[in-house]
């Protein structure tokens, strides 16, 4: 008798469409916008002076970079896009501050425990394969009394909410055509409902949280007592 066995697959670090080679310049082209440094100033806001902050899945590290030129943070970016590590650490030189990109999966953080006042990560919890992986993670990471901040699209938000989202980024018809598509058939596709982010939350070493609704996104607001 013949048997056959057959490997257990890695779990993939990410679900949504490859960030590499052109998706991640397209990408980086069509992100960068004032909301970046709006966003930056609300978080410093919630962090000591001289704390540390991770952003997890920086992308072209736009928001890490303008929380850099706020004042006298300790910034760091972990993404398991290479081309965006490259990408955030050319526009880091080029904006001339010091911020520490690395390569790496959210549900595997590269630092020791309590390495952190604040962790945020926009736009990209969705797409994580391994969501309480990388709750459990970011509770490891922040120090006693640091908090989190998960921004992302709502399963909820409407199409007219996203086509006036999209307006307002001033895109060409192209890749305004791209983004509707994106939103439509990949983002939209992953993102959660209020009542399972809220569960993954409570499920997680941190118990609990604060939802709030911004515009097509929630923000999933964490502390680590």
């Amino acid at each position: 008798m013949t048997t056959t066995t057959s490997k257990i697959q890695p779990k993939k670090p990410y679900r949504g469409p490859p960030m590499e080679g052109f998706m991640a310049s397209w990408y980086a082209k069509i992100t960068k916008s004032d909301r970046h440094h709006e966003r930056a100033v609300e978080v410093a806001s919630r962090v000591p002076a001289g704390g540390s902050i991770l952003e997890v899945a920086p992308g072209p590290g736009y928001f890490a970079i303008e929380l850099a030129k706020l004042g006298n943070y300790r910034v760091s970016g972990l993404d398991v896009s290479k081309a965006f590590v490259r990408i955030a650490s050319e526009n880091a030189r080029a904006a001339g501050v010091k911020v520490e990109f690395k390569q790496g999966d959210a549900a595997h953080l590269p630092y020791p425990e309590r390495s952190f006042d604040f962790v945020a990560c926009t736009a990209a919890f969705k797409n994580f394969s391994d969501p309480q992986g990388a709750l459990a993670e970011i509770y490891r990471v922040l120090k006693p009394g640091g908090h989190a901040s998960i921004v992302d699209l709502r399963k909820d938000a409407s199409r007219e909410e996203i086509r006036q989202m999209i307006d307002e980024m001033h895109l060409s018809a192209v890749s305004a055509l791209w983004t509707r598509l994106t939103f439509r058939f990949f983002l939209l596709k992953n993102a959660y409902e209020k009542q399972a982010i809220e569960k993954l939350a409570a499920d997680s070493p941190f118990r609990g949280c604060e939802l709030a609704n911004e515009g097509i996104q929630f923000d999933l607001r964490l502390a680590k007592n």
